[in-house]
């Protein structure tokens, strides 16, 4: 499937799609300890100070890691080009409006957001509402 590189058609298709599970960033100086969860990651980064990894919420607690948030996971489903420009920043924009938080992480194939879990449903709709302009506008 061709990767999408225009923002209104990108923003059209995203598709999101809450999945299931609650997920934590935690961040781990030890590599053992961070090798050790690299199974159950969702995303690992190598920062200055450590890995940060994306970890459901179970593998963190039996790992011992500390966390701040609670999060839940949206996937657009947008096959979007990593050229591509302006998709992140009209979800963060439109998350924003509504006063909710966002991490977003781009892959090879789909962005993933991560959004505080309280307000999964929310976010999701507020993603909903954007695609659905984005369709009425082409």
């Amino acid at each position: 499937m061709p990767k999408m590189t225009d923002k209104q058609s990108m923003i059209a298709n995203m598709a999101p799609v809450l999945q299931s599970g609650i997920f934590v960033f935690c961040s781990v100086i030890n590599r053992d300890v961070a090798f050790e969860a690299l199974s159950e990651a969702r995303a690992m980064f190598v920062e200055d100070e450590g890995f940060s990894l994306i970890l459901p919420r179970a593998e963190a607690d039996r790992l011992g890691l500390s966390y701040d948030m609670r999060l839940r996971q949206i996937t657009l489903m947008v096959f979007s080009a990593l050229e591509g420009v302006g998709l992140t920043a009209a979800v963060a924009e439109a998350l924003e409006k509504k006063g909710i938080p966002a991490n977003i992480v781009a892959a090879t194939l789909h962005d993933h957001v991560f959004v505080p879990s309280n307000r999964a449903d929310e976010a999701l709709q507020v993603l909903r509402d954007l695609q659905k302009a984005a369709q009425g506008a082409m």
